[in-house]
């Protein structure tokens, strides 16, 4: 019996064989799985003939129950798993319905674990927010890069969650299970189509492991779930990011018409309303810098917020404009674009003049995927000028020290998101609602390079989502950052400012996944 009205009328029929009525309508016979942990049990079945099913979860110690109705067709996407939930309890003869329910909760925001299902597919899961989840299929894809999708979390009990991932804008596969955080044992059952267009619908038992948990920032004593709206009411409804369906793709004679048009550095922006200042301290200076795998460049700061660069062995120089940070003493930051690119380019440089070195995140357009996507090269190498020593061998490196790592930004008031480092080549952002819950989540790859000692040069890509790329210096040390934001629309090819100031929210216990992954400089 649930609260909306749906019952179920079940008769089992033997080991994996079933009969069930909707509403006191005619029974039908369907093939079943059931597990059960302890005394909590996951049934899950599909409607014979139709695109719909059902999963339901009951407690046998309260009788209580959260049934799934799942089915496909829901979305114009058809092969996305649809779902609406209804709480309720199991009809016990003589017994009246219980007043309490299962009910939606943050109690899991900020745990990760690393499952292992009895098929061999391990995982780590981070729950980051309260409406979205985060996963990192080590098997299936290798653990490269890390993913997101809406999520239901629903409490049992005290130890018993109910947690739910569809996997939107990518498979559309629907994965649901029951976990014990105290044993960290959990039961499920993942439905869908994988990469072949081949069902999957099958269940499975997996052990975990808690890796760690991210501070939650909502008031004290506010445990709700379901914090995010949906999108419009309805059957099924929930809210989801769809950025592809929302953002304007470009073709590429559209992307070199709308580059024609910049927009560099020259309006206050809503991501640096917290950030610092930009510094005129490279005014006067003339730098060159060599990087191993890319070009030589040699720059005049001519003003604090001009510059003239050119590469080496050319004769002309290229003015452009720049902005520039100092992050820490003779640490700085800055950016500009490379008029005539084919692609577009746009370099965001760290320079260390007291140890001659540089980095830079060479963004460009024009990629295979959508013309108007950012992608990113990383160059190190080294800069020269007056009373600067150049090392021969040694360069700023990639490196795991960010990883598992949540770190807050506050950009302005009221714009604030976390980033969450779940692999050596993933970030991925959550957005907060106004109750400092983690509400709406995305992510892209990265890359991350340790300058000095807690400082690090990092970059995120908003793949299948608004193509921008961002680059930030995060100085641990002051927990501040100094970025830029690189951009092409039908409005241009922009250049911005990012700044924010953090506060660091945890770190997961995930760097021994990476181990085998050698610290490198190449590109």
């Amino acid at each position: 019996m649930t609260d909306k009205g749906l019952t179920l009328n079940y008769r089992f029929t033997g080991a994996d064989r079933l009969t069930v009525a909707e509403n006191g309508a005619k029974a039908v016979t369907a093939g079943y799985g059931a597990l059960a942990l302890d005394e909590i049990v996951v049934l899950t079945h599909l409607i014979p003939n139709s695109e719909r099913g059902f999963a339901v979860i009951i407690d046998q110690a309260t009788n209580l129950a959260t049934v799934f109705e799942v089915w496909f067709g829901g979305f114009v996407d058809k092969r996305e798993v649809m779902r609406e939930i209804y709480h309720g309890y199991v009809d016990v003869a003589g017994s009246g319905p219980p007043a309490a329910r299962h009910a939606a909760t943050n109690r899991v925001e900020g745990k990760a674990y690393h499952w292992t299902q009895d098929n061999g597919i391990e995982t780590l899961e981070f729950y980051p927010s309260a409406a979205y989840s985060h996963f990192v299929e080590l098997t299936r894809t290798g653990g490269e890069l890390g993913f997101c999708g809406p999520s239901d979390y629903i409490r049992l009990s005290e130890e018993a969650y109910i947690y739910t991932r569809t996997e939107c804008e990518f498979s559309g596969i629907f994965t649901l299970y029951v976990m014990d955080v105290n044993r960290i044992e959990q039961i499920g059952f993942r439905l869908g189509f994988d990469q072949r267009d081949k069902l999957e619908y099958y269940m499975f038992r997996g052990q975990g492991e808690w890796l760690g948990q991210l501070a939650q920032f909502e008031k004290f004593g506010d445990t709700r779930g379901n914090v995010v709206p949906p999108d419009e009411p309805g059957k099924g409804a929930r809210r989801v990011y769809r950025p592809l369906r929302t953002w304007k793709t470009l073709t590429k004679a559209q992307v070199d018409e709308a580059a024609k048009t910049t927009l560099v550095f020259d309006k206050p922006s809503q991501m640096a309303k917290n950030g610092n200042p930009p510094t005129d301290k490279l005014t006067g200076k003339a730098l060159t810098v060599r990087y191993d795998n890319g070009p030589s460049i040699e720059y005049r700061f001519d003003e604090a917020d001009r510059l003239r660069w050119r590469y080496v062995g050319e004769v002309n120089w290229i003015t452009a404009r720049y902005n520039a940070w100092e992050s820490a003493p003779g640490l700085y930051i800055f950016g500009h674009l490379l008029e005539g690119a084919p692609n577009h380019d746009c370099h965001s440089t760290v320079i260390d003049l007291d140890a001659g070195l540089a980095t830079c995140f060479n963004g460009y357009v024009n990629t295979p995927y959508i013309a108007n996507e950012a992608a990113a090269r990383t160059l190190f190498g080294t800069v020269e000028g007056e009373g600067i020593q150049p090392p021969k061998f040694r360069r700023h490196e990639r490196t795991n020290e960010l990883l598992g790592r949540a770190l807050t930004w506050n950009y302005a008031p009221g714009l604030t998101s976390m980033h969450l480092y779940s692999t050596p080549r993933t970030v991925s952002w959550i957005i907060f609602t106004d109750e400092n819950a983690g509400g709406m989540e995305w992510s892209g790859s990265g890359d991350f390079v340790k300058i000095r000692d807690q400082i690090y040069f990092a970059h995120w890509l908003e793949e299948a989502c608004n193509g921008s790329m961002g680059t930030f210096l995060i100085n641990m040390r002051t927990m501040h950052d100094a970025g830029i934001g690189y951009h092409c629309d039908e409005k241009g090819l922009s250049l911005g400012p990012i700044g924010a100031h953090s506060r660091h929210a945890g770190k997961l216990d995930i760097d021994r996944f990476y181990a085998q992954k050698t610290k490198r400089s190449d590109a």
